[in-house]
């Protein structure tokens, strides 16, 4: 029993089948229709969105199934019977939808009873929804959904302020299925609209040799330096993080170069997946394409995604700074060597091949800035990279080559549709219970409605969501939890979301549940806790930021120009004095008082007022005065009698 409820069970999840044959052809061909049908959704069709959902929903479980196993202990080759029961009945949900869409669509909520057969079909996608979370992203974020469901239906029961009013079974299931309030709602809706498409663009940007690319540059760049293959990761991951925009996706693109590389140059394996773990994990919060939970914020608080993305910038390009400041001591003080001239490719030779990626990139940049919607700018994004592509001899790809990325587009947005499936259905029962309103007010009670007391607490709860479910549901049920308390304690909307965006993507690499920290692990051959742990360590001054920009919205961009420059200079200054503190370098912070001086002045130095930065260049200089003056403790003084006389 112990052994049942161990971390490593609960967050464990079924093994991803790679299934050949003519069972590998059918499914691929089937997710090439999934994606077919999801561009053409979102580019002209005209559907209920209930529909749309429903329909990519349903479509994505039926290969899910197959693809994921049961559990890591599954037949990695051949799907069980009882996975080929979930497909079928997963087909039959999805046929039943279809066919009585229309009826669906138009019955008013709770005033029509549900039929029979819509008792069954909806209880069968209760138990898919579930059984496909649980494969896909484990099985705490099952028992969270299975709580809040109990709490639903049983929360009656409970005494004091946290108990509502009695939920039947029948009111439950016709919100939770039959709605858009559910399953079907709004993020799932983002991921079959604006995440899909992105993770297309990026698909396809990798089928295209764009990785190589990015890997190249990065090298022609940063590969000489002292450190230059973590230095490489970590520029690479974040050329790569801007269009992929995920962090297990640029782990397992840059990580498979990155990765060897600065193990065979000397890394010890956990440092070597933890550099490019911390480093992958920015691209969820790099614009231009950021990640899933950016569009569910976009689409949740009505900012355009234009608007995010912009305010994204510098905090994005404070967490790379930080990140490479860790690297650049970590090296010094590891004497670690860069690539000798011999091994890198110039910047000229790097440029010539490999300019049209930048035609795509820039697209996608005008079409959001312009004012287009995020599913135009995915799409002129992938028609010009697809143009571009023809007429460069190693980026050119075939008709099939574009139909296999798309079919791989399908099966990796998996985990994340079954993971936002899994938030509506919590979303859902917060909305019917009113337990937002009411976990706002223990949160207030506890820290008293103070400002920062409050940030403290909605950075605490957002980590801990994420250590037991991806991004996007952690984002969004924080969004939908601590959003009104934010905004009630005086935080504007935007700045308040995009803390909670920022702590939800720090979950990639937070343990327990750290993803791309898991997806490090067999590249590096090492513990997926343990680079999950260090690459914590080499991102710890980013968990600074959000508080910066919180308090000094310059680094969110608003505000006047000398301002934000004014902001973003103090606080980069910050995050490397606080990696500086955290890593030690040659002659300084070679005390453990002489780190933490040094640790008070980054804090002083991010906090955006004159005060502080006074505070900050005295603790600064107080560090710099202990290290000189263990310095001078260690150099040999020089008798007079060894003294030559002139």
């Amino acid at each position: 029993m112990a052994a049942w409820f161990s971390p490593a069970t609960l967050f464990s999840v079924g093994v991803r089948r790679a299934p050949g044959g003519l069972l590998g052809r059918m499914i691929h061909v089937w997710a090439f229709g999934v994606a077919v049908f999801t561009i053409a959704a979102a580019a002209y069709l005209s559907l209920a969105p209930w529909l749309m959902t429903a329909v990519f929903i349903c479509a994505c479980m039926v290969p899910g199934f197959l693809m994921v196993g049961a559990s890591e202990r599954a037949d990695p080759r051949r799907p069980a019977a009882f996975d080929w029961v979930l497909s079928a009945v997963s087909a039959i949900v999805l046929v039943y939808f279809v066919a009585y869409s229309e009826y669906v669509t138009t019955r008013i909520a709770l005033l029509n009873a549900l039929t029979p057969a819509d008792f069954v079909i909806g209880t069968a996608m209760l138990v898919l929804t579930l059984e496909l979370t649980r494969r896909s992203t484990g099985l705490a974020l099952s028992l969270i959904v299975l709580l809040f469901i109990l709490y639903n239906l049983y929360g009656h029961l409970v005494g004091g302020s946290l108990g509502h009013g009695q939920i039947d079974y029948a009111y439950f299931l016709d919100l939770a299925v039959f709605t858009t309030d559910g399953i079907m709602g709004l993020p799932l809706r983002v991921v079959a609209t604006y995440a899909f498409l992105f993770v297309m663009f990026g698909g396809l940007l990798h089928a295209t040799r764009g990785g190589d690319f990015f890997y190249d540059l990065a090298a022609a760049l940063t590969g000489g330096r002292v450190g230059g293959p973590a230095k490489v990761a970590v520029v690479s991951s974040g050329l790569y993080g801007t269009v992929s925009g995920s962090p297990t996706s640029d782990v397992v693109t840059t990580g498979s170069i990155t990765i060897p590389i600065m193990k065979r140059l000397g890394y010890r394996p956990t440092v070597a997946a933890a550099i490019e773990v911390a480093a992958s994990t920015g691209g969820s919060i790099l614009p231009p394409v950021m990640g899933s939970a950016a569009f569910l914020m976009a689409e949740y608080t009505g900012i355009e995604y234009r608007e995010i993305a912009v305010a994204a910038v510098l905090p994005a390009l404070l967490y790379y700074v930080a990140i490479y400041a860790q690297v650049h001591f970590h090296s010094i003080n590891t004497r670690a060597k860069g690539f000798s001239r011999s091994e890198l490719p110039s910047l000229a030779s790097t440029m010539s091949w490999g300019w049209p990626f930048l035609i795509p990139i820039a697209a996608l940049v005008w079409t959001l800035m312009a004012g287009y919607t995020p599913t135009y700018a995915a799409l002129a994004a992938s028609a010009t990279l697809l143009v571009a592509a023809t007429f460069n001899r190693r980026m050119r790809i075939g008709v099939m080559a574009v139909a296999r990325a798309l079919a791989e587009t399908t099966l990796r947005v998996l985990p994340v549709a079954g993971a936002c499936a899994a938030a509506g259905l919590v979303i859902a029962g917060i909305t019917m219970t009113g337990l937002a309103p009411k976990f706002s007010m223990l949160v207030a009670a506890l820290t008293g409605s103070g400002v920062f007391g409050t940030l403290a607490a909605a950075a605490l709860v957002t980590i801990v969501l994420g250590m037991g479910m991806p991004t996007p549901s952690a984002y969004i049920l924080a969004a939908v939890m601590l959003g009104p308390l934010l905004a009630q304690v005086g935080v504007p909307t935007l700045p308040a979301h995009m803390f909670l965006l920022y702590f939800a993507s720090m979950s990639a690499l937070t343990p327990p549940v750290a993803v791309a920290a898991y997806a490090a692990a067999p590249i590096a051959n090492a513990n997926p806790f343990a680079i999950a742990a260090m690459a914590v360590r080499f991102a710890l001054a980013a968990f600074i930021v959000p508080f910066a920009f919180v308090y000094g919205q310059g680094l969110l961009m608003v505000g006047p120009g000398w301002e934000v420059a004014v902001d973003f200079g103090s606080a980069a200054v910050g995050v490397v004095l606080l990696a500086l503190a955290v890593e030690g370098s040659r002659g300084y912070g070679r005390s453990l008082p002489s780190r933490l001086l040094l640790a008070g002045a980054g804090l002083c130095f991010i906090v955006p007022a004159l005060w502080s930065l006074g505070v900050g260049l005295i603790l600064g200089l107080m560090s710099l005065a202990l290290d000189r003056a263990g310095r001078s403790r260690t150099v040999p003084r020089v008798r007079p009698d060894e003294v030559s006389p002139e």
